[in-house]
């Protein structure tokens, strides 16, 4: 099996054109963004806290849902000592009420708090090696609030850096080629407005239906897929349908038991299901599939009162 085959870029090949003019492409995409880019609030400060609550709410969630949603959070815990100091079912409420997505997210957010405030004396380590000890915190994460926090980042590549430099600079879909391609791009020393502009470009411009000329993309000039004009890019997987979903119900269950002490499983079922019955395709075996995967999060207890089973959050 060759390396081509095998879906890697072959040792030594380049994924950029070898002719590219690099200063002139960085220069024109920094300029286009600071001439005029989407004013999210997060991007007006370098807070690590503030900066890493963002990027865990933008994990497969509309940027313009954020927004509030940031700011309602951040009123509410201002600082990462403040979010360490609360209870963990109040942050897991808040992301149901908000509609957030995976509620382990929250938990995970508020476990990564507290380890800020306890090993780094409430100070967010600056270094993306450290920020991916915090819990709930990956590689894209690390790298994007060691960027946008500290200008201490390595190229972010997410699917709009991969799609964007798949079409101007016909970059192989190949995750060794689009790492390779950002790294050479982003100019050393300027991680936190390169990464932010180049998304920008991915979110605004080079989107899954371009708008080059009404976006005055800063790289036509260059663009392969603008000179060719075919605008095919990588596959991305759609998110599975909200409705009906796992997900939905477990934010359901989450909800009613934010509002209650506890509550008896087959009530619970009644509350979040109104075709529910113990014995019924959606009954008590379903339900306490969902209380599982709560569980095995550390979302969600199940324990015996008075001879019955109810559910509580932890």
């Amino acid at each position: 099996m060759t390396d081509a085959d095998a879906g890697t870029t072959p040792a030594g090949d380049a994924p950029l054109p070898a002719d590219l003019d690099l200063d002139a492409v960085r220069e024109a995409l920094i300029e286009w963004y600071e001439d005029d880019h989407r004013p999210f609030p997060w991007r007006q400060t370098d807070d690590a806290y503030e900066i890493h609550v963002s990027e865990v709410m933008s994990q497969q969630t509309q940027l313009d849902r954020v927004v509030s949603a940031w700011s309602d959070f951040r009123d509410r815990w201002p600082t990462v000592e403040a979010l360490a100091a609360a209870d963990r079912s109040e942050v897991v409420a808040f992301w149901t009420d908000h509609s957030l997505g995976y509620n382990n997210r929250a938990k995970y957010l508020h476990e990564a708090a507290n380890q800020v405030v306890d090993e780094y004396g409430g100070e967010y380590p600056e270094e993306p090696g450290e920020l991916e000890e915090l819990m709930g915190v990956g590689p894209y994460t690390a790298n994007a609030v060691a960027s946008f926090a500290f200008n201490n980042g390595n190229a972010v590549v997410d699917t709009n850096v991969e799609r964007v430099t798949y079409r101007a600079f016909d970059v192989p879909d190949d995750d060794d080629a689009f790492e390779q391609a950002a790294s050479e791009l982003m100019p050393e020393g300027e991680s936190r407005v390169w990464n932010n502009a180049i998304m920008e470009l991915g979110g605004v411009a080079c989107t899954k239906s371009p708008s080059c000329d009404e976006a005055g993309c800063p790289w036509r000039k260059w663009c392969h897929a603008y000179e060719t004009g075919d605008f095919t890019a990588p596959d991305v997987p759609e998110q599975p349908s909200f409705e009906g979903s796992r997900r939905q119900f477990r934010g359901r269950i989450v909800r009613h038991l934010g509002e209650h002490d506890a509550v008896p499983v087959d009530d619970l079922g009644h509350r979040i299901r109104v075709d529910y019955t113990p014995d019924g395709e959606h009954g008590r075996e379903w339900l306490e599939g969902l209380l599982d995967d709560l569980a095995e999060d550390g979302l969600v207890a199940v324990e015996e009162r008075d001879g019955k089973q109810v559910a509580r959050l932890r």
